[in-house]
């Protein structure tokens, strides 16, 4: 991560706990529409959105399951997929996952995994990589976190999982019921009541669902 990124994530972002996770403590941004306004103002750039600075729905209750049912990941090698801030990532590390590597677009979101990592104790890989275009590599768990936000981008995703799938990892999603999750292509894990930043969602707490992609075809004989 380089040192500029880093800088930016400490000044911008509290280290705290994750209100529905609170074992892991991220740096997280205390009033979100500021430093949304912040990065797409004054300090405009190709960089997305501060997706890092909070603590999504999706990936929240992913988080849960995979510290609540640690076997998922136990010894396993993990890809965290469009890491955001490493949430879902440094629980599969906290659970016993054998390598956890975290994937961002985002220089700052790979200087916040990086950094919410180490304040955890726990070993992530943080790699800037756009890696819809190929493959899940060695992962025999993948994991997504609120992904679905959007059309082209839901279209890119499950793509890459159904390989994913398809070439033996296990996948599972956390979504909040998105408009773009594709819903004929997942089974239902869990779900819970995820209490999230109103000024981002409008609502104080999101019903969200952890998801396992069935490979299969809708409709496919089993």
């Amino acid at each position: 991560m380089s040192d500029l990124s880093a800088t930016f994530v400490r000044l911008h972002a509290r280290l705290a706990p994750v209100p529905f996770v609170p074992e892991v403590r991220l740096h997280q941004a205390d009033e979100p529409i500021g430093l949304w306004e912040l990065t797409e103002g004054e300090f405009r750039s190709d960089q997305p959105p501060p997706f890092w600075a909070f603590a999504w729905a999706g990936g929240q209750a992913l988080a849960r399951y995979v510290l609540d049912e640690p076997a998922v990941v136990a010894g396993r090698r993990v890809l965290d997929l469009a890491a955001g801030s490493g949430l879902v990532g440094i629980a599969a590390a906290r659970s016993g996952a054998a390598a956890v590597r975290a994937v961002e677009v985002d220089e700052r979101a790979v200087a916040a995994v990086a950094l919410n990592a180490a304040a955890n104790g726990v070993p992530v890989t943080a790699d800037l990589a756009d890696v819809l275009d190929g493959d899940a590599g060695d992962a025999e768990v993948v994991l997504a976190g609120d992904v679905f936000y959007s059309e082209a981008m839901a279209n890119r995703v499950l793509r890459f999982l159904l390989r994913a799938a398809r070439g033996g990892a296990r996948v599972l999603v956390g979504d909040p019921d998105r408009a773009f999750l594709p819903r004929r292509r997942f089974r239902q894990l869990a779900s819970y009541p995820v209490p999230v930043p109103e000024a981002l969602e409008s609502v104080r707490v999101k019903k969200t669902t952890v998801w396992e992609l069935d490979p299969a075809p809708p409709g496919a004989a089993g």
